[in-house]
């Protein structure tokens, strides 16, 4: 598999461990992305691994990047333009404090807040940040929400395969693999990765930030474009189910939700945060104990991070 350079930040492979006492009534293996070893970025180290080898490549001196005051990824950018001798510009929507923030300041990071806008106006603030910056001669590199562009989905590509030779050395075969879908990236790496997947193995995408009439053309469009940059087949776009979770709105938990995630500390030790990981839980447990849609079969969970949020709920 060929793409940009690769700048080395987590601890790869993550493991794929079983969850025998995850109430499920068919076996769950968790694949453990909130263990990748780099800060508590969790599934974003993987991106930032492809998008620092980009801007170190183009030139770039500075990062740029925009989010909420939670976002594992603004975390990740302000680790990796640490590890990689960049400057680190990031745009904040909402609260301008949290567990993330703190260590982001932490490694140099510099916050610009968003003032009255909203999340959705943060990749128009990045644009124009970058702007400025290049103006005054620096050499920026600009990114999306989440790193959702076809280069940060090949770290998602390559985990496709990955958790491809996990199951091979378990000898198992899950019909399905459960996981969080924000600004898109990750999942769209995964379909773009999972050409060697046998055909009814599926993703189930859990949909936490945009309605799945937004949120199915950017999958899509990523998932393509990430396999022309690394020569892969079409991705299969038949594999994937979504389902939307946003509930009453971005970061707020249902009761459900809320149970999963206490059912995950509980039965397995696993600290799940309220924005992504509770809500794939919650899908997934739902699943299982629906008589018409139950799981019947094995099942893979992808625990994408959020601990530094987890901590903060679980106070």
């Amino acid at each position: 598999m060929t793409g940009p350079p690769r700048f080395p930040l987590a601890v790869l492979p993550t493991p794929l461990v079983p969850a025998p006492r995850l109430a499920t009534g068919s076996p769950v293996l968790i694949k453990r992305d909130d263990l990748t070893g780099f800060g508590t970025t969790g599934n974003k180290a993987r991106a930032m691994e492809f998008l620092l080898g980009a801007a170190l490549r183009d030139g770039c001196d500075v990062l740029v990047a925009g989010g909420s005051s939670g976002s594992n990824f603004l975390q990740a950018v302000a680790l990796a333009a640490a590890c990689g001798g960049l400057g680190c510009e990031l745009v904040i929507a909402g609260e301008q404090d949290s567990a993330n923030l703190r260590i982001a300041c932490g490694a140099g990071a510099q916050l610009h807040p968003l003032g009255h806008g909203d999340r959705a106006q943060l990749d128009d603030a990045v644009r124009r940040l970058s702007d400025e910056l290049a103006a005054a001669g620096r050499r920026p590199y600009p990114m999306p929400r989440g790193g959702s562009t076809p280069t940060g989905a090949i770290g998602f590509a390559t985990a496709a395969g990955e958790l491809h030779r996990q199951l091979a050395e378990r000898d198992a075969d899950p019909r399905l693999v459960v996981i969080a879908v924000g600004s898109g990236g990750s999942c769209a790496g995964l379909l773009a990765g999972a050409s060697d997947w046998p055909a009814h193995r599926r993703i189930l995408g859990v949909s936490v930030s945009r309605p799945l009439c937004e949120i199915t053309p950017i999958l899509h469009r990523l998932a393509t474009a990430c396999a022309d940059e690394l020569g892969l087949p079409q991705p299969d776009m038949g594999r994937l189910e979504l389902l939307d979770a946003i509930g009453p709105g971005f970061g707020l938990p249902e009761r459900a939700d809320l149970v999963a995630a206490s059912t995950a500390l509980t039965a397995e030790g696993l600290l799940l945060d309220d924005t992504y990981t509770a809500k794939s839980m919650a899908a997934l447990l739902a699943r299982a104990g629906s008589a018409r849609s139950r799981l019947g079969a094995p099942a893979v969970y992808w625990h994408t991070g959020g601990l530094a949020s987890a901590i903060g709920r679980t106070r």
